[in-house]
């Protein structure tokens, strides 16, 4: 693109990767070698901008092109051959590589395979006590087939589901594995789910085999989990099994596999070959009405996506150390366990992400010589707001990287860590979904930072912002479209036989066209800023609950008469989530009536998603089929007209929203 004509206002960098950064990247060694092999276009010499810009378009004009030359690059193992790369390119629907088997687990521990790398770290975990305990590439191939073989022994078959109720430990990624190995389906929650939270995922998938620690270590306190566990173990009647880990120490409970024992015994991982969109693992992403979507992702379509992902975007191999913090119940934490496919290093971080102070995760990443440090746009504005000074503080030269999710980080974070971490970091704010496993678009390390922007779209990533009549615009807000498959892209949800829930998820509006529920402006500069949901997905942390969820835990209770809760990103990059309460005749909003909601809905599902403040209002507006109105009201609080939120013809008491409009007005110096 020839941006002379308009250089005058171009914004500059922030940061720009040096010569021979570009050149070391596996980004521009694979665009050389897709040019000869593949007839890519040329990279630019001197415009690394142009040079991806070229390299994007034809990734995604020539798609098939593109993905049979990441699986050689790569080189994928494919037990049986594929007879072609993309059979049918409808979505949804599209079917990857027919005819192909391979095994993701065999691909994530086949670093472990050269003798040269058996004894070094292909884990390294850490808890509250920021002791780092190291697990081989040896040990973990050891244990994944000592894990794998007990499954076997318990009759799991390819298909069948195996569910962990843990933390972000070791045992935790080689359950994963194991399951991978076997090709069964694996699905978790995080410990610091409640049983109800969990109940509503794993009842829908009908698990065989249960992985379940006693308990768990946060924020200094020890939380056991003993009675959640029986409770599971009641309520999931198809288990076989369950495996006891005893993080605690506790033994295990009557009836339970102890962790220790499955593991006495190191074995060979035996993978089995599965098709290439056999299901790997069922990730959940709450939709605004009835349970969450138990999303099915495939074993080769995560494999292939995560390995242009990690490998070209991320630029991790394996003299790298990759952390990110999360915990089990996020996609996060399948794409670090990814990292392992291109032989980087995974560090495990279990534990509350600002204990025993904010500074914690960069004490994480000093320990463990970090190489890429990930975490929540949420933790880095938290850090700003607390005055840490990582650069100072830690050693943080090995960190070549500092990746941020779960939400936009706004300008002051980027200029936060460009001037409190290092002013030669490479930040790469990225954004994707649970639904992908993946990012749309965020990190590409030969390309410049600038403020508040993602560096561009991913390579096979066909992203598009639409106006409402469904045409592309630049340099406006729009909705996320992606108008092409990509391989990580759900092959089903759970439960879904005719498709119709996964059709309605994301094709309904632009039939064809794949729309996420986010806003976003794609620049004439080929750079991405996201502007938050455009649907009422509850968004903290990273950790996406759906709104019915809160109504189901919330109108439980007898004065409660119907509520409405919103989450609200904000100008500053917080993230404000009032639940608006319409209590039942004779009832009052008091200190007493406001801890009992936020006690059932931190017990009920989850720490996180306990609302900021807890208003009452005289009632609750919804549409003419009497669904509540959550989009408007989220767009009013965020300072929208009237006019622009609401269409009034929809609504059955316009005047219910003057209440909302007026509470953005009067909140405004304090947000603003």
């Amino acid at each position: 693109m020839n941006t002379s004509a308009h250089s005058d206002h171009l914004p500059r960098p922030l940061w720009q990767p040096g010569a021979d950064r570009i050149a070391r990247s596996q980004l521009t060694r694979f665009h050389t070698w897709a040019t000869e092999r593949h007839g890519a276009p040329a990279a630019t010499p001197g415009d690394p901008a142009a040079g991806y810009a070229a390299l994007h378009r034809w990734s995604v004009a020539e798609l098939e092109t593109f993905w049979a030359a990441v699986a050689e690059w790569f080189e994928v193992r494919f037990s049986t051959p594929y007879e072609s790369v993309l059979a049918d390119p409808a979505m949804p629907g599209a079917r990857w590589f027919p005819g192909a088997t391979l095994n993701y687990a065999e691909h994530a521990l086949r670093a472990g395979e050269d003798p040269a790398r058996a004894d070094a770290p292909a884990l390294l975990h850490v808890d509250e006590t920021q002791e780092v305990t190291p697990m081989t590439w040896a040990e973990l191939r050891g244990q994944v087939g000592a894990v794998a073989a007990e499954l076997r022994r318990l009759g799991v078959r390819p298909g069948d589901r195996v569910s962990g109720y843990v933390p972000n430990i070791p045992q935790a990624t080689i359950a994963l594995l194991a399951a991978a190995a076997v090709g069964a389906v694996w699905t978790s929650c995080a410990p610091d789910f409640g049983a109800r939270s969990v109940l509503d995922r794993f009842q829908q998938v009908e698990p065989v085999v249960l992985f379940t620690v006693d308990g768990y270590r946060y924020g200094g306190k020890t939380h056991d989990r003993a009675e959640t566990v029986a409770e599971l173990r009641r309520e999931l009647p198809t288990l076989r099994a369950v495996v006891h880990i005893p993080l605690l120490g506790t033994p295990a409970p009557e009836g339970a596999l102890d962790w220790d024992t499955v593991v006495a015994e190191p074995a060979e991982p035996v993978f089995a070959p599965l098709p290439f969109d056999h299901p790997l693992w069922v990730l959940y992403s709450s939709g605004t009405t009835g349970l969450p979507k138990a999303i099915v992702q495939s074993q080769g379509g995560i494999l292939l996506e995560h390995l242009k992902q990690l490998g070209l975007h991320c630029d991790l191999g394996p003299a790298d150390r990759f952390f990110w913090f999360t915990s089990t119940g996020w996609m996060m934490w399948n794409f670090l366990v990814s990292g392992l496919l291109v032989g980087a290093t995974v560090v495990l971080y279990d534990g509350s992400p600002g204990y025993p102070d904010t500074a914690a995760q960069w004490r994480v990443a000093e320990r463990t010589g970090t190489t890429l440090y990930g975490t929540s746009a949420a933790y880095v504005m938290a850090c700003r707001k607390a005055g840490v000074r990582p650069g100072r503080d830690f050693d943080l030269s090995r960190v070549q990287c500092v990746a941020t999710t779960g939400s936009p980080l706004p300008p002051d974070g980027f200029r936060w860590i460009h001037e409190e971490v290092a002013e030669d970091m490479w930040i790469a704010s990225v954004s994707g979904g649970t639904d992908v496993c993946s990012c749309f678009a965020g990190a590409v390390p030969t390309l410049p930072v600038y403020i508040g922007e993602l560096q561009a779209p991913g390579l096979g990533t066909d992203l598009q912002a639409w106006d409402p009549q469904g045409k592309p615009v630049v340099d406006e807000v729009g909705e996320l479209i992606v108008t092409q498959p990509m391989p990580s892209m759900p092959v089903r949800f759970w439960n879904d036989p005719d498709g119709s829930r996964y059709r309605d998820s994301y094709f309904e509006m632009f039939p064809g066209a794949w729309r996420h529920g986010d806003w976003i402006t794609l620049t004439d500069r080929g750079t991405v800023v996201i502007h938050g949901r455009s649907d009422s997905t509850l968004n903290r942390q990273g950790v996406r609950m759906g709104s019915a969820d809160i109504y189901e835990a919330v109108e439980r209770l007898p004065e409660i008469r119907e509520s409405l809760v919103i989450g609200v990103e904000q100008p500053d990059g917080g993230y404000w989530m009032p639940l608006f309460v319409h209590l039942a005749p004779g009832a009052t909003l008091d200190d007493g009536l406001r801890d009992r909601v936020k006690r059932t809905i931190r017990e009920n599902l989850s720490p996180r998603h306990v609302p900021d403040e807890i208003i009452e209002v005289p009632g609750v507006p919804h549409t003419l089929t009497g669904k509540r109105i959550e989009v408007p009201v989220k767009r009013l609080l965020q300072g929208t007209s009237m006019d622009k939120a609401v269409n009034p013809g929809s609504v059955d008491n316009v005047e219910l929203l003057d209440f909302y409009e007026r509470l953005a007005q009067e909140r405004k110096p304090r947000t603003g």
